[in-house]
């Protein structure tokens, strides 16, 4: 694209040699990448119909990502969303290659419910073509992401306890509560199991709770695992595996998945690993 090329050298001839000198190659790539960015946009202003459009708002899309400047970089992807062929001419490939990373800026930026609306959308643009099931099956489990908490979100648990007792996360405000998703089968989750024994031992007596939901299939053989290891934390446990309901509910795609909880209810940190854990567990006990 000659415009492309063209803006790319004249931004480059603008800054002199003693300048560059002075600043790391990162600082440097931003600033012409901005100014290319301000001539595309102009260009596109007076020439939206251009035939080359569709290369500038490629480049601009990745130039805003680069300058982390989500909002335009989000304005522009839906724009191409919006130009893409729909049902039977479908292009998978430029498709989901837009979709995807609008639908991950959108979450981003706390825009669950704008996600959740693509996403709706999207199901309606697949149908007619021939692929439309296996495209409905991805967008499917895109879905279930859109579910997994994130920080500054809040969990919804309520369950009777494998051990018999009644749990109620929202009745342990003021308390540092780890969510453990995990399974016995899960070797990294077991993997993990010190740390948590650990974090548990030190801090339990201060605030802390641990409140697990077990993705396993066979209560006896959870049973004696928890005995055998020693863990006294409660466990959530339905004999559903991956289709666990609250697994299901908060689209668990892999284990282990934790989520901690600060005093307030709300999460402060996610899927935290080895000693991480126990020092931030300190440090929300004591805000």
């Amino acid at each position: 694209m000659k415009y492309l090329a063209l803006a790319a050298s004249a931004a480059l001839l603008i800054a002199a040699p003693g300048n560059l000198l002075a600043e790391d190659a990162d600082t440097i790539i931003k600033r012409h990448t901005k100014l290319i960015a301000k001539d595309l946009e102009t260009y596109l202003k007076e020439n939206p119909d251009a035939d080359d459009a569709g290369e500038a708002i490629d480049f601009l899309i990745g130039s805003y990502g680069r300058l982390e400047m989500s909002e335009r970089q989000g304005e522009l992807l839906t724009l191409r969303y919006d130009g893409l062929p729909k049902g039977a001419d479908i292009d998978p490939q430029e498709f989901f290659s837009t979709l995807q990373p609008l639908l991950a800026l959108l979450v981003e930026g706390g825009k669950k419910d704008e996600a959740k609306q693509l996403l709706t959308r999207a199901k309606k643009d697949i149908i007619g073509h021939a692929d439309t099931e296996r495209f409905a099956q991805f967008l499917q489990q895109l879905a279930g992401s859109l579910s997994t908490p994130g920080i500054g979100d809040t969990l919804d648990l309520k369950f009777t306890s494998i051990q018999g007792d009644a749990i109620d996360l929202s009745k342990m405000l003021g308390k540092v509560v780890l969510v453990d998703f995990w399974a016995t089968w899960c070797g990294p989750c077991i993997t993990e199991l010190p740390s948590l024994q650990k974090t548990y031992a030190t801090y339990h007596e201060k605030g802390f709770e641990i409140i697990a939901i077990s993705l396993d299939n066979d209560k006896a053989p959870l049973e004696t695992f928890i005995k055998e290891n020693e863990m006294p934390w409660p466990q959530a446990f339905d004999g559903k595996g991956w289709q666990t309901e609250l697994a299901t509910q908060y689209g668990i795609s892999s284990i282990p998945a934790t989520f901690l909880i600060g005093k307030d209810g709300k999460i402060v940190a996610t899927d935290l690993r080895g000693d991480a854990l126990g020092e931030l567990v300190g440090k929300e006990l004591a805000k």
